[in-house]
């Protein structure tokens, strides 16, 4: 059987109709554009309102540079004298998303505000390598999250097998530990590689007191001075994420909390609020909401604990973020008066509560800090939409960072904002205020505050990161892009572009609106799909960008794959303005 390829014959397109007009107001004869007109043009039609001469100068030496680096094999193309941007040139700068990115690559938000003022990039299990049941534990994903720029790290501690050390696993699961000296290791080694701002430690513990004091001298030990903890037992307020620069803080419940749960002779498991005890919902469950099992509190005998109790002391010194989970009434554990504390719900928790108590809950985040975590039975590590938590404050919306798909997608989208720090200034609305005001209730119809005008004019870059035969084996790709809104359900929608049949460099010239009541928890889905009439169409790229940080004006938008890792060369050029 004999196999046919085409040959492709790939031409990139020229700059569109809209650069044209751009080129010709801001170059005074319409051949180049000098430093002077390019400084111009972002700062009015751009909107760079700090871009200095400068500034525009080494942009034009560098756009130069480049393009007289990618021209020099065909001497027949010309890339200028050096007094300033061609047309071609000056429609290269804006398709390079290292010079035109949307989003401002510095930190740019008040970082001096209490850590409960921001969302905080937040993993759950963070030592499992893949779903809930039967995975490694390892400090590999530990790792890639730090250097994704995840700040909140998860880790469950158990007894080993021996009872005289201390295993990260994902307890009464077939998952295989990984010591948590590796752990602390690795997180020691890479928490500040991708952003200087705190890491905190999130630990589930199920530890005899002995235990508590070694895990105490091993955190010591491996951070030394690099370990933040107050010198009171409590906090009125959280320290800020500027004064915390290069220091991990730990979060966990107090000795004194675990030690009396034990000592209850109550067979009633510590449930979530409004769950029963009974077998099915049990089985259900994630293991972290379960208490100890009968054999462990055999273990944790009253002699035990006698002679134990002088490792609390040092375990509760190191902590900084004291932590809790509720039992009995919900609204209970949401006042907001006393020490700054941190409450940990279940998303289905977090969507129960929100129904009854919504201004219970964000008048808690204003000065606490609210951690949601997946249900138990996403076995697989799927993850749920994090906006359940961000609209009313939730500032540790954790995630399975191993679970790919378009929940996680959200989650790298919103964190792009402020440089990729992993820290972002939550919206004015969710801060405190006179408490004589309403609280802000993402149910509650608001009106528009701002429209978003989207125009999506060409993609490249296939051509280069996938083979030829990829999308069609016969012939070049159909291209079409979703451009889609994520927030509040009022402002959520969906738009799509026509298919671009048989082109590598796919030129749509669309426009979309997109009227937002809060912009300021909004984001903006792109995904390009490749169409197939036979199966299920292919995947080609996709971004998600946080529309109260996008720049105006045209934008060069680099996309990633389903993993969130981006690609090397695919990009879409864009204008974004808003009304």
């Amino acid at each position: 059987m004999f196999k046919f390829f085409k040959k492709y014959t790939m031409t990139e397109p020229g700059p569109p109709s809209d650069i044209k007009e751009a080129f010709s107001k801001f170059s005074a004869d319409g051949k180049y554009m000098s430093a002077h007109q390019l400084e111009r043009f972002l700062v009015l039609h751009q909107d760079e309102v700090e871009c200095t001469f400068p500034d525009s100068e080494q942009i034009v030496h560098n756009v130069l540079q480049l393009r007289k680096q990618n021209l020099e094999s065909n001497s027949n193309e010309d890339h200028g004298d050096g007094d300033g941007l061609s047309l071609d040139e000056f429609f290269h700068f804006l398709f390079h998303d290292d010079f035109n990115n949307p989003l401002k690559s510095q930190v740019h938000h008040d970082m001096n505000a209490p850590l409960s003022h921001y969302f905080i990039y937040t993993g759950h299990n963070s030592y499992l390598t893949g779903n809930q049941l039967s995975s490694d534990c390892s400090d590999v994903p530990i790792i890639k999250a730090l250097q994704e720029g995840v700040r909140v790290i998860e880790l469950d501690l158990w007894p080993n097998s021996t009872k005289d050390d201390i295993d990260v696993v994902h307890g009464r699961t077939l998952t295989a530990p990984v010591s948590l000296l590796q752990c602390l290791k690795s997180i020691n080694e890479y928490a500040f590689r991708k952003s200087q701002f705190p890491v905190v430690i999130t630990l589930e513990d199920h530890l005899t007191p002995d235990l508590q004091a070694k895990v105490a001298e091993m955190i010591t030990q491996v951070f030394g001075e690099t370990l933040y903890y107050p010198h009171t037992d409590s906090l009125a307020e959280f320290p800020s994420p500027e004064s915390m620069k290069g220091r991990i803080l730990i979060s966990t419940k107090p000795p004194k909390e675990y030690l009396k749960s034990k000592q209850t002779k109550d067979d009633e498991k510590e449930l979530p609020v409004g769950v029963s005890s009974s077998p099915d919902l049990m089985a259900g469950m994630d293991a972290d909401d379960k208490n100890v099992s009968d054999q462990e509190e055999a273990d944790l005998n009253a002699s035990e604990y006698k002679s134990s109790q002088q490792g609390a002391p040092q375990y509760k010194r190191l902590i900084t973020i004291h932590a809790g989970k509720p039992k009995g009434q919900i609204k209970d554990h949401l006042n907001v008066d006393g020490d700054v504390k941190r409450l940990s719900l279940s998303e289905q928790e977090l969507e129960k509560t929100s129904e009854s108590h919504g201004n219970d809950l964000v008048r808690f985040t204003q000065k606490n800090i609210l951690r949601v975590y997946p249900k138990g039975t996403r076995i697989t590590s799927t993850n749920y939409k994090p906006h359940i938590g961000w609209t009313y404050g939730a500032q540790m919306v954790a995630f399975n960072m191993q679970g790919h798909g378009k929940s996680l997608w959200y989650m790298q989208g919103m964190f792009r904002a402020n440089g990729g720090c992993g820290y972002v200034k939550k919206p004015e609305f969710l801060l405190p205020k006179d408490p004589h005001d309403e609280t802000f209730d993402p149910k509650r119809q608001l009106p528009v505050q701002k429209t978003l005008k989207v125009k999506i004019y060409m993609g490249s870059g296939w051509s280069v990161d996938f083979s030829q035969t990829h999308f069609d084996t016969f012939s070049p790709p159909d291209f079409y892009a979703k451009v889609c809104i994520v927030g509040v359900p009022a402002d959520q929608t969906k738009k799509r572009t026509k298919v671009i049949a048989d082109n590598w460099f796919p030129v749509w010239d669309e426009e979309f609106e997109f009227p937002l009541t809060v912009p300021e928890l909004a984001l903006l889905r792109i995904e390009v799909r490749e169409h197939d009439k036979h199966e299920r169409d292919d995947f080609g790229g996709q971004t998600c960008l946080p529309i109260s940080e996008l720049g105006i004006g045209f934008r060069s938008v680099p996309l990633y794959d389903q993993e969130g890792e981006k690609l090397k060369s695919v990009k879409l050029l864009m204008r974004f303005q808003f009304e």
